[in-house]
Order: C-alpha cells, then structure tokens, then sequence
C-alpha cells in the first residue's frame, strides 16, 4: 500500500527475467550488461537493458525481497522523490561502473569486459538512506551475544546479493558510493537529478491506478521468518501504543483549554513495564523497577531533525526507555 513505484520494480522486471530465463533464452543476449560493446561499438542502449532486467534468478530473488524491504522509504519520501532518488542513482552507479572498471584494469591488470545485470546498483544504493535513517531495534539475542535487530535480514540478503557473482562487488560499490553522492548535501546532486513534476503526474495519472494496492487491513503483520515470541512481542507492543494513545487522546480532550508541554510521564507506564522478547508470566516488583536510563543525544538529534522540540523528544525518548521507534510514532500521531 502506497507504494506504486516498489511493486512495479517489484513485479516487471521479476516477470521479464522469469520469461527470459525459462522460455525466450536466446533474447539473452540484448539484456546482457557488456561493457566491451558499450565502450567500443557505443551500444548505449545495453547500459538500459543490461541495468534493468537481471538474468540470473538468484539475482533477481534477492533484489526483488530488497526492494519490497526497502519500499519503506517511499511510503515516507512519496513516490516522485523515492524515484528520483532511483533516477539519481542509476546513472551514478553507470559512471562510477566505468571508473571502477578502468580502475581495476590499471591497478590490477584485469579486464572485465561485463559485469552482472539487473537493477542492482540503485538497490544497493538504498542502503545508504537505510542505514543512517530506519532506527535499529533488537529483536531478540543469539547464543545470549549475537544481537538480531529489525535490519539484520536485509543485511543478510545484501550478502546473499553480493556473493553471487565474480564482479557483483564492482556495482554494489559504485551503488554505496552513488547512494552517499545523492544523500550528500554538499554535492547538491539531489537538486540536478530528479523526476520533473510534470513527469510524475503523467506517471501518477497512468500507471499508479495499475500498480496501486487496496488499504491493508488492522490486523497485526510480521515479517518473514517471525517467530511465535516475536509476534507475540510485536502485537503487546502494538496494544501498549494503543492504550497509550487512548490515553492521551482522553486528556487532550479534558485539557483542551490548558496550555503547556503533556505529562508524558503519565502516558507511558505500559512502555517503562513492558516485558522482556519472551514475555514472561511474572511481574516485576516496584522496587525492582530501574531508573530511567540516559537519553541518548544522537536520537535526540534525530527527533529534533523532524521538527520536534528538544523537550518533547526528551521526554519522549526517557518515557520509552530510548525506543526511538515508539517515540517517533507517538510525536507524529501527535
């Protein structure tokens, strides 16, 4: 759900790369991303088709699960500035290819003459915004040392992506440094390469209805993979938002003439209680309760960052225990 231009990066190009694979073999050839033609016979189109369209399955798996992963950022961003950065990306990742490549063959002495296709270099380009931007929240613990966090899975299918080929590093290189040019404020590369507006309503008014998706419903999703207790701690922790909201909600409404900052306090007793992954039966004792931990200044940074006072983020982060995923979800709903 509003998502439009992930599902169709998600669906064509998986489509294409199926028929090319099982029944149209001998098509190969026009998707195949040859550097050789492109630099010495100035086929300028392989550099479209060998970009876009994978022609190994395992690539495409992997890319496609990345960019449903990663369609988070459109949902956030909007489609027009999610393409843009894709746009922006793209053809970065085509110019650094070609640095890379000479690179290699001056330092190196080796010569690459192809290197693997598909849409591999904006989706490792997307790693860039996810790293410094999704917060990172543990899920549960390995051998009681190994921590795994809400992003380990995408992390692990990068991997999977980068092992796949002889000179897959090579475009998941230029993608990491083509995602840090865009990101970059300094550059100003996000200003130059963008999808004009008019270019995306043409997009919005045609292929959006073709690729949209009706509302998911209220019932609690979980990821892949997701175990009973992980999906017993995703939905308690949905139920303490919700009664947390309810709450204030309720002393909104008796305090509509009052000014001043909310008790916060008095709203997030459910959040500081909350139980461990595995949730056991027992309740802790008031005695045995913590004392509020430090506020971390980076989260406080990024709460400020979305518009929120240093105040509101404080108490907001010490309330929730730093959970910044709960306190960024309970400042923008209110």
């Amino acid at each position: 759900d509003k998502a439009p231009l992930s599902k169709s990066l998600l669906l064509v190009p998986s489509a294409i790369s199926i028929l090319l694979t099982l029944l149209f073999q001998h098509y190969q050839k026009f998707f195949a991303y040859n550097l050789q033609a492109v630099k010495e016979d100035f086929q300028i189109w392989r550099l479209v088709c060998g970009r876009t369209i994978c022609l190994d399955l395992k690539d495409t798996f992997c890319s496609s699960l990345l960019i449903y992963n990663f369609r988070i950022f459109e949902r956030r961003y909007g489609s027009r500035k999610f393409s843009s950065f894709l746009l922006g990306a793209w053809m970065l990742s085509a110019l650094f290819d070609l640095l890379l490549v000479e690179i290699t063959q001056y330092v190196f002495g080796i010569t690459i003459n192809s290197l693997p296709s598909g849409f591999l270099g904006p989706v490792f380009a997307l790693f860039v915004p996810f790293y410094s931007s999704i917060p990172r929240v543990q899920v549960t613990q390995v051998l009681g040392h190994f921590s795994i966090t809400n992003k380990s899975l995408v992390y692990i299918l990068g991997l999977q992506l980068l092992t796949s080929g002889s000179y897959i590093w090579i475009l998941a290189l230029s993608g990491l440094i083509s995602g840090i040019c865009y990101n970059s404020s300094i550059l100003k590369v996000h200003r130059i390469l963008c999808v004009p507006r008019w270019v995306a309503k043409i997009f919005s008014w045609t292929l959006e209805p073709v690729f949209s998706s009706a509302e998911p419903t209220n019932e609690v999703r979980v990821g892949m993979g997701a175990t009973v207790d992980i999906q017993r701690q995703q939905r308690m922790e949905l139920l303490d938002r919700q009664i947390m909201m309810s709450q204030v909600a309720q002393m909104r409404r008796q305090r509509q003439q009052q000014g001043g900052m909310i008790n916060w306090n008095r709203l997030f007793p459910p959040l500081r209680h909350r139980h461990n992954a595995n949730y056991q039966d027992h309740h802790p004792s008031e005695q045995g309760i913590p004392p509020p931990t430090e506020v971390s200044e980076e989260q406080v940074a990024r709460l400020m960052e979305m518009g929120f006072s240093r105040g509101d983020a404080l108490e907001a982060l010490r309330a929730s225990n730093n959970d910044l995923n709960v306190a960024t979800n309970f400042l923008l709903q209110h």
